[in-house]
């Protein structure tokens, strides 16, 4: 059997009457193919009866072991006798291997005990092993133990001391103050004496002071020539490990449909960070297509989805579809589907052509405007149509940036913007001291079973994966969420929510996230599944008007409510 054979699955039904994509899969947005949604079934079904190997996806709470839920991918291909089929792929690793009968190989196997990789391996392991050994030294252990017990004790001692000196040069001073009516004889012996006291306990700091640090000193020359040999063991480590992914980034290149061969290093030279990230070339998207150029099979499809229980950091859904992340796969995909006809990239389309902002309040200081969804706050990377140009257009007058706060693209609701700096500045100050209410609206794709609650979870960009938002308790920025249950119908419920922080998606991920109500926005794309639009409406908005220091209260009701 070929390694292409080998590769090459079958669809179980019939699929001959089902119409081919005209374009290639836009892989960073886009709704499945028939024929990819068809495949992504079948190995699914193959996941759940498959008895070659085990790996704990979370999916059964009687399996022990570190719970892992990962992505998989399909790619419909044709052969060259015109026979459809299609190839499987997982993201990194799987059960501990890389290799599986049913799914195409990494494009490079770092597992390989053959491969350069795994000898290099081994020798930084020898000298991992010489670090761990050298930490253990009980020279070493008892050498910095000696020292940190002498450090304390001189310390300890040298602060007492010098409190018994303090006290007795006050007990001098009090007895020169009180032997004033001595004889000049006596009184002259006196000081003498009282001079001599001084004299001794100066000299007595000081040789102690001395004893003290020669002592640690000594000790600190044998703690610090076992960190010497440690500090030059790991730079060694470290230099080897960079040398090693050097060669690695060289030697892991990839295919497009032309058989061009790129490098990761010369693929990722022209990214902000000029190299690689840990992971890329790992996905199942570049595993698919290189497997696809090398063995003449021509891509039709591509679909992933996500299979097991989600990260406690990211909201993954089970069996969801989602497309490739853009921080690792963007650039080598870019490389890949070269030549390869795609579908448009619908980000660089308006989303907001036809659409009209409707003004639910004006004065001569600020405008009030109902946003739609789809439609961009302030221009973009690339589409500049927003709310922002459309205001600037309409007053070209007004001085200041106008947008006060912004909604996200996806979100409808109400907009404020100011006409003038001092206006913007007064009005922006409220936002950031909190001072306005604010309430969304949202139809959740699940039933809440509590009626309200506080939301508590940080968040931060996923810089593999942008703009997706992680949360994360390390590094990312505090977001909190207070909610409350309006209605519950249909599978679905109808929440406020009042957002206490401000930060990017926050609703969105609060909402979808596990720790969170475990419920996506419905039509959220990015956290659960997309609709006809994202059922998030800022529907009130309160504050202090700048000029007139009257409350402003807007409400507009979401078409979804």
């Amino acid at each position: 059997m070929s390694v292409k054979n080998s590769k090459f699955i079958s669809f179980h039904s019939d699929v001959s009457q089902i119409p081919r994509p005209d374009k290639f899969t836009f892989p960073f947005y886009y709704e499945p193919h028939e024929l990819a949604v068809i495949a992504m079934s079948q190995v699914q079904e193959y996941l759940e009866t498959q008895t070659e190997w085990e790996h704990n996806f979370g999916l059964d709470d009687r399996q022990e072991g570190l719970v892992i839920g990962k992505m998989f991918g399909v790619l419909v291909v044709e052969d060259k006798q015109g026979e459809l089929g299609f190839l499987a792929a997982f993201s990194g690793k799987l059960a501990d291997s890389n290799e599986f009968d049913y799914f195409v190989p990494p494009v490079f196997d770092l597992l390989d005990s053959k491969g350069f990789f795994r000898k290099e391996e081994v020798v930084i392991n020898e000298v991992t092993i010489q670090i761990d050994q050298l930490e253990k030294e009980e020279a070493y252990l008892n050498a910095k133990r000696k020292l940190e017990e002498a450090s304390k004790s001189y310390l300890k001692e040298l602060q007492k001391y010098k409190i018994e000196i303090k006290t007795a040069k006050a007990e001098r001073k009090l007895i020169r103050e009180n032997s004033k009516d001595l004889i000049p004889e006596e009184l002259e012996a006196l000081l003498e004496d009282l001079r001599k006291q001084s004299i001794r306990e100066q000299y007595f700091l000081k040789d102690f002071t001395e004893t003290n640090k020669k002592q640690i000193a000594s000790l600190s020359e044998v703690v610090e020539s076992f960190e010497n040999q440690l500090a030059e063991l790991r730079e060694k480590r470290k230099n080897m490990s960079n040398t090693l992914q050097g060669e690695i980034f060289d030697s892991y290149y990839f295919l497009n449909a032309e058989k061009e061969k790129r490098s990761l290093q010369s693929i990722f030279q022209n990214t902000i960070d000029h190299k690689p990230p840990a992971g890329a070339g790992e996905c199942a998207a570049p595993k698919l297509l290189q497997f696809a150029f090398e063995n003449e099979l021509k891509p039709i499809c591509l679909g992933e989805f996500w299979w097991g229980a989600s990260p406690k950091s990211e909201v993954r859904v089970h069996k969801q579809v989602y497309p490739a992340c853009r921080g690792k796969c963007e650039p080598i995909l870019g490389h890949m589907l070269e030549g390869i006809e795609t579908d448009e990239n619908p980000m660089l389309q308006n989303p907001a052509e036809n659409k009209d902002l409707e003004i639910v309040f004006e004065d001569e200081y600020l405008v009030i405007v109902n946003k739609p969804a789809e439609f961009l706050s302030v221009p973009g990377k690339n589409i500049t149509d927003s709310v922002y140009t459309r205001m600037k257009e309409k007053y070209p007058e007004a001085t200041g940036p106008l947008i006060v706060h912004r909604l996200d693209m996806s979100t409808s609701g109400i907009l404020v913007l100011a006409k003038d700096k001092q206006v913007h500045m007064h009005l922006q100050k409220q936002f950031i001291k909190r001072n306005v209410q604010k309430r969304y609206v949202a139809l959740l794709d699940g039933i809440v079973v509590k009626d309200s609650g506080i939301i508590d979870l940080p968040l931060r960009v996923d810089l593999d994966d942008r703009p997706r938002q992680l949360v994360c308790y390390e590094h990312g920025k505090r977001a909190v969420t207070k909610w409350e249950v309006v209605e519950r119908r249909n599978s679905q419920t109808l929440i406020y929510f009042y957002p206490i922080t401000g930060r990017t998606h926050q609703l969105r991920v609060h909402a979808a996230h596990m720790l969170g109500l475990n419920a996506p926005i419905v039509g959220d794309d990015l956290y659960g599944s997309k609709e006809n639009r994202l059922h998030l409406h800022a529907q009130f908005l309160q504050f202090t008007h700048p000029i007139t220091k009257e409350a402003v209260k807007i409400k507009v009701d979401a078409e979804f409510t």
